[in-house]
């Protein structure tokens, strides 16, 4: 549970993608708006070069594009072995950052857009973080060459930048291109498809607007994404609510089952002790005490191994995909752990607690 737990932090860890000025995001209906990994892969929007204009071309509106989250596979420079860089497609325009990523260093637009027909110049440009040219032992100037792709889509860095999501354990690997570009290699050209909509804008009203254009979309407003980064997507959540159920309908069958056998092997133990003078209520509260805390020493040692389980997950994702951080250890799971195996422990008492109540001192003592 400890080790599942840890996954669902890791994948709520990040919020959608930020940017300066950026007043309202826009994001399908169904999709997450709190988590950059539920982002990508899942529903997208579709038509927004056409609808990222209509609304750029509102006079209350100062910036608008869309946004495509892609892992995308490249080379490393030096070795040529395969690496995945978490990569964000825009529509640059100058004195705006997506990420802290200064779009400053992009063509201003999306050139190889060409109105939809996917034909104009390739720039290749992209700007990359730190994390990501350390991981592709890139830096200014070298091409990033698509692992299974062909040379004329590949991406040289037009600068390395400090930028990037964070999470516990650290920096994400990524890099910023034009939206066209990544759409061309990712195969979302056919719909013109993108995970989010950034929209810059000082007037509140644009709200209406963006609802109407895209009336299945969830439109997050810059003072209502605190409150919706408070919550657990859903992805995250389902994965830890199973953890939580399995956790304590499988530990209360087997602290059951093991004190059951206890207290029906030690009824001799328990014959005397009301032989001597033990009521039924001390003698249940002996059987309840042992199961809680053998639950509680169980979830202790659960911890630990819940912990090991956590570096072995982020281990084989390292290896695997290259995601340094899959699973996230918070010292609250401790507690919520303990909190869980508590709630066993009682759980589990019930029926050795009435098995202990069945037991008839001069039964078993003359037997």
């Amino acid at each position: 549970m400890v080790t599942v737990s840890g996954v669902a932090l890791g994948l709520s860890s990040q919020s959608v993608v930020e940017s300066e000025g950026v007043d309202y995001w826009v994001v399908p209906e169904q999709a997450s708006v709190e988590s950059l990994a539920v982002s990508t892969g899942g529903l997208q929007l579709g038509d927004v070069h056409s609808t990222s204009a209509a609304l750029a071309d509102d006079q209350r509106i100062d910036y608008a594009t869309p946004v495509l989250l892609e892992l995308v596979p490249v080379r490393d420079v030096t070795t040529g072995e395969r690496t995945y860089i978490l990569t964000v497609g825009v529509i640059p325009k100058p004195g705006t950052s997506i990420l802290g990523f200064p779009t400053d260093d992009l063509i201003a637009g999306d050139p190889h857009y060409a109105n939809g027909t996917y034909d104009g110049p390739w720039t290749g440009e992209a700007v990359v973080n730190d994390a990501a040219a350390t991981l592709t032992n890139a830096s200014t100037g070298d091409k990033l060459v698509l692992a299974g792709g062909s040379t004329n889509q590949s991406f040289s860095v037009v600068n390395v930048t400090t930028g990037g999501a964070e999470t516990a354990g650290g920096t994400v690997p990524m890099m910023v291109v034009h939206l066209s570009e990544l759409q061309a290699v990712t195969g979302a050209t056919n719909g013109d498809a993108a995970d989010q909509l950034l929209v810059s804008t000082n007037d509140p009203s644009v709200r209406s607007l963006i609802e109407q254009r895209y009336p299945k979309t969830t439109v997050v407003t810059r003072q209502g994404l605190s409150a919706q980064q408070v919550s657990t997507s859903n992805l995250p959540l389902a994965i830890a609510s199973a953890a939580l159920i399995s956790t304590i309908v499988i530990g209360v069958l087997f602290l059951t089952t093991l004190i059951g056998l206890d207290v029906s092997g030690d009824r001799e133990q328990l014959g005397t002790l009301a032989a001597i003078g033990f009521t039924a209520r001390s003698r249940s509260l002996l059987v309840g005490t042992e199961t809680v805390l053998i639950a509680l020493l169980g979830g202790v040692v659960g911890i630990g191994l819940g912990f090991l389980g956590i570096v072995g997950v982020n281990a084989i994702g390292a290896v695997t995909y290259d995601v340094a951080v899959v699973a996230v250890f918070d010292p609250l799971l401790g507690l919520y752990a303990i909190g869980v195996a508590a709630i066993i422990g009682l759980l589990g008492a019930i029926y050795p607690v009435i098995l202990s109540w069945r037991t008839d001192a001069l039964e078993v003592l003359s037997g």
